[in-house]
């Protein structure tokens, strides 16, 4: 009964590499996208959380990791 913790750590590091200002924000308040500005908004979020959706869905399909639930 192993869990396989790499969906688990993918997320989260994804997750953090993409919260809103830490790297990017898109769209951003005076520009299209700013750099590490540390500031969000409620359509950034979104935005970001669909960016977020579909890395992880592409990077768990095309590496191949299952998560188990037993």
């Amino acid at each position: 009964m192993g869990a396989d913790w790499a969906p688990v750590i993918l997320a989260a590091g994804l997750f953090i590499l993409l919260s809103p200002g830490l790297l990017f924000q898109f769209p951003a308040r005076f520009r299209v996208v700013e750099f590490g500005n540390m500031s969000t908004s409620g359509i950034s979020i979104l935005i970001h959380a669909i960016i977020f959706s579909c890395i992880l869905t592409i990077l768990l399909i095309a590496l191949g990791i299952q998560i188990h639930f037993n």
